[in-house]
């Protein structure tokens, strides 16, 4: 529960969702947190409940209740977050009490000027928005690629539609996909003071964002063979871009988000079954 100095925080969470990174994110913020969990159909859409929350009804969402005191009328109201990139942001930015995750804005005696920032800072704004608008639209893609090599697919057409996937994939996922992981290896071999993540040395909110569509990228990769035959796999050509995957994933507060997410899928699906 939230504290008397904390307003109350919801994390409204949908079954395998990215919604996990938010788990992680408020936890390394150490901020208290609750959860309403809302389950995907049979089909994997959300259900309709969640676009009472927003209208788009996706998740993550993240919903804080302010204080009374900050209301003209003296009456409870939610703010609604949804975008993973301005959530991660705004919560960093007020209300990381005890780890901010957020690198140095400033460089000394340039506060407030333009091209003043620092590069680590530099960094962190933009990968907290390329995770989702640079990296994530080619991995969708490979997902519905992936629907037209499927059985959902009728077994007639199957061979017609898997035809026209693995020519998509040859090209377009293949050289998108080459060129979002050489880009990565790139900014990785380059980070600021030698660091083991994007922004430096040190974790940040945009890391924790980078952690899903990565993971969906080398899953996507072993699923589809992406650049198989040429030579070098994909997973063998980054090999800083893995790296830096397996270090987040070793983040203790990775595992304590995971460990978390397990537990509460688990609860949900023995809540579901009859």
């Amino acid at each position: 529960m939230a504290s008397p100095t904390q307003p109350k925080i919801k994390l409204y969470w949908l079954n395998n969702s990215r919604a996990q990174r938010f788990v992680w994110l408020l936890e390394e913020l150490g901020l208290s947190y609750d959860i309403d969990f809302f389950q995907r159909d049979k089909d994997m859409f959300a259900p309709p409940e969640l676009r009472k929350i927003h209208p788009l009804g996706k998740s993550p969402i993240i919903g804080i209740t302010l204080p009374t005191t900050q209301e003209p009328q003296g009456e409870q109201r939610e703010l609604v977050l949804a975008e993973s990139g301005f959530i991660a942001q705004y919560l960093t930015e007020h209300l990381g009490h005890t780890r901010t995750l957020l690198p140095k804005r400033y460089r000394d005696g340039q506060e407030g000027q333009l091209g003043g920032e620092t590069e680590q800072w530099m960094r962190y704004q933009y990968f907290l928005h390329y995770a989702e608008g640079s990296l994530m639209p080619p991995l969708l893609v490979s997902l519905l690629l992936s629907i037209l090599k499927g059985s959902k697919i009728p077994f007639f057409i199957r061979p017609i539609t898997s035809s026209v996937a693995d020519k998509l994939g040859a090209a377009f996922l293949v050289p998108e996909m080459d060129k979002q992981l050489g880009f990565l290896e790139s900014q990785l071999e380059t980070s600021p003071d030698g660091g083991s993540y994007l922004c430096g040395a040190r974790l940040t909110a945009a890391d924790i964002l980078m952690s899903f569509p990565l993971q969906l990228a080398k899953e996507r990769i072993a699923v589809l063979g992406l650049g198989r035959g040429q030579g070098t796999s994909m997973t063998e050509k980054y090999p800083r871009v893995w790296a830096y995957l397996q270090r987040l994933e070793d983040e203790p507060g990775y595992k304590l988000a995971e460990a978390k997410v397990k537990e509460l899928e688990k609860k949900a699906s023995e809540k579901a079954s009859p």
